[in-house]
């Protein structure tokens, strides 16, 4: 019952939703980020329909515990890392791991 209010009712990953959800969306646009690539913050919002919403982007990155889901591919416009559950410096070893251009 916990996680009907989060899922609608459907089974699945509690919070996706659905993936006309701006949540799914978000979802969806990060896992198809290549490895060795990456994307703003602010680029992720666009590609899911609303490119305003930044903000919620991160926040939606911060609350991801799908290991399907690379969050750590999403940086800040401006070029910084951005945060990272394991740490920046967790997240810089990955994506240099992965041959990002950071």
């Amino acid at each position: 019952m916990r996680n009907y209010s989060k899922t609608g009712g459907r089974k699945g990953l509690p919070g996706y939703r659905t993936p006309s959800s701006f949540r799914g969306k978000v979802l969806d646009v990060v896992r198809k980020i290549p490895k060795g690539k990456t994307l703003s913050y602010k680029e992720v919002a666009g590609r899911a329909g609303n490119p305003k919403a930044y903000r919620a982007v991160g926040n939606i990155m911060n609350k991801n515990r799908d290991p399907g889901v690379p969050c750590h591919r999403v940086i800040r416009s401006d070029g910084g890392i951005g945060g990272y559950a394991f740490g920046e410096k967790k997240k810089r070893e990955i994506l240099k791991k992965e041959g990002a251009d950071i």
